[in-house]
């Protein structure tokens, strides 16, 4: 697989990652460890370099199987975690520099490493100054405990700031076909600041790989069973972004979900998405998008039908931690 540099940072990856959380979180019918070990280290033999994990997945379960699954690869590949929640749970937003340093020194352990490569601030927290969470960051990239500074979910005003005392290597937010506000809202200042971006969440929730229709019912365990755009009117309206993959996906002879990944690499050369999935057939399918080339007509086809879809209005309504994230997150 190809590699790409995020930003100006000169952190090398492939250009497709491995988002883990689904591994442990967020979603049901979840592997047992040992499957879930197996898929990431067919990942590593496939050619992905990059895996994104967190504290808050289980909490603490994910980063432990990503641990011991990619301990064999140690200084062979990429591995991302997040702080800025109090005691392993999203219910509360901490980063003050203690906290930071504590979760810091716990996920060191769980991922048998000796150095974070990528360290992100999970949400940002009104309550902390920026500058004091990346001069934090700053001083444990001084100690030799995390490489890269990252910010998740951040907008303009915070990368700024955070970019100022301590370089920001990248930006993760959620970025699809069907959510393309980071377009707008941070594109131009991540070009200008030499900040690269890993957009989480690249194929919808798996509601863009075509697999999943209006009558699909989510498990109670299932978090996009609470999600606005999961319920069946907004699912209906929507499937119009899947029925213009599917048209450019049987011109290519490729699957839905590949040619999502490939428009999203094809937007900007500073961009890694990080598809997840607990199945290895799955995972061959997500990188067999590294390999797909849209030409400008098929890439035009895309983007024009789904700014004809939003201007229709058949997006579907923010969810609820958008709106949160829109009123701590300038």
């Amino acid at each position: 697989m190809k590699t790409r540099q995020l930003g100006n940072s000169g952190l090398e990856v492939s250009e497709l990652g491995f988002g883990c959380m689904g591994l442990s979180h967020g979603y049901a019918n979840q592997p047992d460890r040992n499957q879930a070990i197996r898929v990431l280290r067919d990942a590593v033999e496939q050619g992905i370099t990059f895996f994104d994990t967190a504290e808050v997945y289980g909490p603490y379960t994910n980063e432990d199987i990503v641990g011991e699954a990619l301990q064999p690869f140690r200084g062979k590949v990429v591995i991302a975690t997040k702080f800025g929640f109090k005691n392993g749970s999203n219910a509360e937003l901490d980063s003050r520099p203690e906290t930071i340093r504590k979760v810091v020194d716990e996920s060191l352990k769980r991922l048998r490493i000796d150095t974070i490569d990528l360290l992100y601030q999970h949400r940002v927290d009104p309550t902390v100054p920026m500058e004091d969470v990346a001069g934090t960051v700053k001083d444990l990239i001084a100690s030799g405990k995390v490489k890269h500074f990252g910010l998740s979910e951040a907008g303009e005003v915070n990368i700024r700031k955070a970019h100022a005392e301590q370089p920001v290597t990248a930006l993760q937010s959620e970025y699809s076909l069907w959510w393309r506000e980071p377009e707008e809202k941070v594109f131009n200042v991540l070009e200008e600041l030499g900040i690269g971006f890993v957009p989480y969440s690249p194929l919808g929730r798996g509601f863009l790989t075509g697999k999943m229709n209006a009558d699909t019912v989510f498990k109670k365990e299932d978090g996009r069973s609470y999600f606005p755009r999961f319920q069946k009117e907004n699912m209906e309206a929507n499937q119009a972004f899947v029925d213009i993959l599917d048209r450019v996906a049987t011109e290519t002879g490729a699957s839905p979900a590949q040619v999502a990944l490939a428009w999203i690499l094809a937007q900007k050369p500073w961009i890694v998405p990080i598809p997840g999935t607990t199945k290895s057939e799955r995972l061959k399918e997500n990188i067999g998008a590294a390999a797909l080339e849209l030409s400008p007509t098929e890439l035009s086809t895309i983007t024009q039908g789904a700014d004809r879809i939003e201007a229709r209005g058949a997006r579907f309504p923010e969810s609820l931690d958008k709106v949160i994230d829109r009123k701590v997150n300038p």
